[in-house]
């Protein structure tokens, strides 16, 4: 259940906010029929299509149709092509950072007084999933998956370099110095990697080093970039001296992190920031690994939860209220663990954390645990405004620049933060 990387996708506004007409009521002897694109593959496209079995079986009076609709990456485009007619399905995984573009269609609406009509405990959910599917003041959806990144550290060549795993209070500091001394170009071994294709992928790593010294990406009105400060300029600056000075960290130009996460898989890398979703991925090429919050600067190890939604998508009333009513049920601690156990991925809520079968699930994908508890140290999402994909784009390219040495961190931010006003205003 890998994560692919999240590419920017700028979305045609004037086509999603086109009116159609609206969903004609069923028959009373009718089920509500509903339409669910779950833009998921392999192992999770079997689990989503069993619990939407379960649900069928168990609610006579609703039928969920389940359809790949289109991969993650092409969803935005794939709405844009059909929400102008009423081809537009009532449920669409979307990621997070296309949430805030899409719910300018006027087919999307507030749907907190169906979630309280239906009783499910919205508060429950974690609360960066539960952000990320609120736009404003409207909640536009229900998270559909959550995760968060740390450091996933290969222990076979921590103990060939001599050095003991990282502990939990450690510094990007300590990370720069342990990428250095795990880097041996006489076996092919670099320290650690970073993503440089510009894609989401390239930005959203570099939000929780800023926050942590206290900065921000933007300023509270949303108006304003603040990225380029010190904070984003000094932590550019580490990842750009690794790369260039220290020669430990491989900037990695292909799309979807392939080569980086390639040579870490291949035992050719000492540590690599990522997500849960890459666990199942390392365990089958056979990798002794650990896993460690991330790195600290002045003793925040504040982390980024990057959850994508469930968007519900209004036909009509009935329509609408059997979309939340599946997400509902979805969303229980009971069907959330069962689709957790069978593709890797975080529960949604601590209520599913809490349960007894999280022991099995925590021994099936070996140092999930960490991610899970990992979870408390996501205090920030992405900015959830319409401008965030341009950016994202600007921030992925400054990234690219300075750790390809084509440019200071000060400078290629300081050009990003120009561009970024310009979006945002």
């Amino acid at each position: 259940m890998k994560k692919i990387p999240l590419v920017v996708a700028a979305i045609g506004v004037a086509a999603l906010v086109a009116a159609s007409s609206a969903g004609a009521r069923p028959a009373a002897d009718k089920p509500v029929e509903i339409t669910l694109w779950h833009a998921q593959a392999d192992a999770a496209q079997k689990a989503i299509h069993k619990l939407v079995g379960q649900f069928n079986k168990t609610h006579p009076g609703i039928v969920v149709h389940d359809q790949l609709g289109s991969g993650g990456d092409e969803m935005v485009q794939k709405l844009q092509a059909v929400i102008g007619s009423d081809a537009y399905p009532d449920i669409a995984y979307v990621y997070g950072s296309d949430v805030p573009n899409v719910s300018q269609s006027n087919k999307v609406v507030d749907i907190s007084k169906d979630i309280k009509k239906a009783g499910f405990a919205w508060n429950s959910l974690y609360p960066a999933g539960r952000e990320t599917a609120t736009v404003g003041s409207k909640v536009v959806g229900f998270p559909a998956v959550i995760d968060n990144l740390a450091v996933v550290y290969n222990t076979k060549i921590l103990k060939a370099a001599g050095v003991a795993p990282p502990k939990p209070n450690w510094t990007w500091s300590d990370y720069r110095a342990l990428a250095k001394k795990l880097t041996d170009s006489s076996k092919d071994i670099i320290g650690t990697g970073y993503p440089i294709s510009g894609s989401e992928d390239t930005t959203w790593r570099l939000w929780p080093m800023i926050w942590q010294q206290g900065g921000d990406v933007l300023d509270s009105a949303n108006k304003k970039a603040l990225f380029g400060g010190p904070q984003g300029v000094k932590a550019l600056q580490l990842l750009s001296d690794m790369a260039l000075k220290d020669k430990s960290l491989y900037p990695d130009q292909s799309s979807d992190s392939l080569k980086m996460y390639g040579l870490f898989e291949s035992g050719k890398m000492g540590m690599v920031v990522t997500g849960p979703w890459q666990l199942q991925e390392i365990k089958d090429h056979g990798i002794s690994y650990g896993v460690q919050v991330m790195p600290s600067f002045g003793g925040s190890h504040e982390t980024i939860s990057g959850p994508d939604v469930y968007m519900v998508f209004n036909h009509s009333d009935e329509r609408r209220a059997a979309a939340v009513t599946f997400l509902s049920w979805l969303h229980q601690p009971a069907q959330d663990l069962q689709w957790d156990m069978q593709t890797g991925n975080l529960p949604l809520s601590a209520k599913t954390a809490a349960l007894p079968g999280m022991k099995q699930y925590d021994a099936k994908f070996t140092g999930v645990d960490l991610f899970v508890k990992n979870l408390q140290n996501a205090h920030h999402i992405r900015p959830p405004v319409a401008a965030y994909t341009s950016v994202s784009v600007a921030v992925g390219k400054a990234i690219a620049t300075s750790l390809l040495g084509r440019g200071s961190p000060k400078d290629t931010l300081g050009q990003a933060a120009k561009t970024a006003d310009k979006a945002l205003s």
